[in-house]
C-alpha cells in the first residue's frame, strides 16, 4: 500500500482518530451515525467479522468495529485510501483485527465467505452532479448515470455474502435515493428501515430473510 504521509491531516471520529489527506474523500463527521447504528446491529448479530464495502480511509467501519468489539474486513478500490484504512486501524490498536483488501467489490470477497453485517458508503452521486464537489476524488463520489452503479454492486455482494437474517447498512443520497434503492429490493435483500439526516443524506438498512 502507498505511504500515507502526503499532507496528512487528522480528525476525531467517535472512538478513533482518523488520518487522511487531499487525495482521498475527507471523512464526514455525520457518518458516525452509521457507525453507531452498525454497532447497535452488531450487538444482536451472529458471530464473525463485519464487512465494509467502499471503505475509503476506513473510519465508518473501524469506528463500528471498535464500538461493537468486532473484527472487520474492509474492501476499497483506491490504494491510497486503503493505505489510510490500514494505518487508521493500526493507530486505533485494531490492526490485528482488521483485514484491508484492495480491489473491486465483486472480486474481493471469497465465494464461501459469510458475514453477519455489511456496511457500505458507496459513491452515490449521478455523474452529472459530481461537478458540484470539485474537491472530492471522482472515484469516491461518481455513482454512474443514475448514481446507483456501485450501490447495485453493494446489493449484489451483500446478497451473496450475508448470513441469513443479516443486514446491509447502506449510506444513500437522502430519502429519495433510499426509495429508489428500496425499489431494487429482491427476495434475498429487502429494505427494512431508513434513518434520514436531511434531503441529501440518509442511511438505509436492508435485511436478508433468515
Amino acid at each position: 500500500m502507498p505511504p500515507v504521509v502526503r499532507g496528512a491531516r487528522c480528525c476525531r471520529f467517535g472512538p478513533i482518530d482518523v488520518d487522511f489527506d487531499d487525495r482521498v474523500l475527507v471523512p464526514r463527521l455525520w457518518t458516525l451515525a452509521q457507525s453507531r447504528w452498525a454497532a447497535e446491529l452488531a450487538a444482536g448479530a451472529g458471530p464473525g467479522p463485519l464487512l465494509e464495502l467502499c471503505a475509503g480511509v476506513g473510519h465508518i467501519g473501524l469506528a463500528a468495529g471498535v464500538l461493537a468489539d468486532r473484527d472487520l474486513v474492509q474492501v476499497e478500490l483506491d490504494p491510497v485510501a486503503a493505505g489510510y484504512a490500514r494505518a487508521n486501524a493500526e493507530r486505533a490498536g485494531w490492526g490485528a483485527r482488521v483485514e484491508v483488501r484492495i480491489g473491486r467489490l465483486e472480486d474481493a470477497v471469497g465465494e464461501d465467505e459469510r458475514f453477519p453485517l455489511v456496511i457500505a458508503d458507496p459513491p452515490y452521486l449521478p455523474t452529472g452532479e459530481i461537478g458540484r464537489f470539485p474537491g472530492d476524488p471522482r472515484l469516491a463520489i461518481d455513482g454512474g448515470d443514475d448514481g446507483l452503479d456501485v450501490v447495485r454492486a453493494c446489493l449484489a455482494v451483500a446478497g451473496r455474502h450475508l448470513e441469513g437474517g443479516g443486514g446491509l447498512l447502506l449510506q444513500v443520497a437522502g430519502p429519495g435515493q433510499a426509495e429508489a434503492v428500496a425499489a431494487l429490493a429482491t427476495p434475498w435483500l429487502q429494505a427494512d428501515e431508513t434513518r434520514v439526516v436531511d434531503d441529501a443524506r440518509a442511511v438505509l438498512l436492508l435485511r436478508q430473510p433468515g
